[in-house]
């Protein structure tokens, strides 16, 4: 079968999905319902951080999860609360995360994208670029939903 065809099929839905030449291989991908859950976790990971709500960030950890950065690591959701809340303690900020790549893993999912944060400057002023980064995931579903086991943030500014 030529790669026309394999890419054909993959867009139709039978068969090995497969882009050219075995560069971006998609041959394992997680239930729809799984994906769109996961997806709604990382929005409510932003709407948290970004109202200062450092209950509701920490929820979205499993009870002994770690956040980490390369100044940092914060382990369980007492301490995850607290963080949060401290990180957005005055900064007037949107969060934007951007090329989300899921892959099943074991029971769970292993889960990465491109991090934006940029702050909202005074009226009649531009926002700025404040940090960019890659964040890499362990999710895993629990009863309630998916959870962040861990996070790492890998800061380019």
């Amino acid at each position: 079968m030529d790669r026309t065809r394999r890419h054909r099929s993959a867009r139709l839905g039978r068969g090995p999905r497969r882009i050219a030449r075995g560069r971006c291989r998609l041959d394992a991908s997680l239930a729809a319902e799984d994906t769109l859950a996961i997806q709604q976790l990382y929005a409510r990971y932003n709407h948290a951080i970004h109202l200062g709500d450092g209950a509701a960030w920490a929820a979205c950890f499993t009870p002994n999860a770690t956040f980490s950065n390369p100044r940092e690591s914060v382990t369980g959701r007492a301490a995850l609360a607290a963080y949060a809340a401290d990180f957005s303690k005055g900064l007037n900020a949107r969060y934007w995360i951007n090329n989300l790549v899921l892959e099943p893993q074991g029971k769970g999912a292993r889960g990465s994208c491109y991090l934006l944060l940029l702050h909202v400057a005074a009226a009649g002023e531009p926002a700025s670029i404040q940090i960019t980064g890659l964040y890499n995931d362990t999710l895993v579903p629990m009863e309630d939903g998916w959870l962040f086991e861990t996070r790492h943030v890998a800061r380019d500014l």
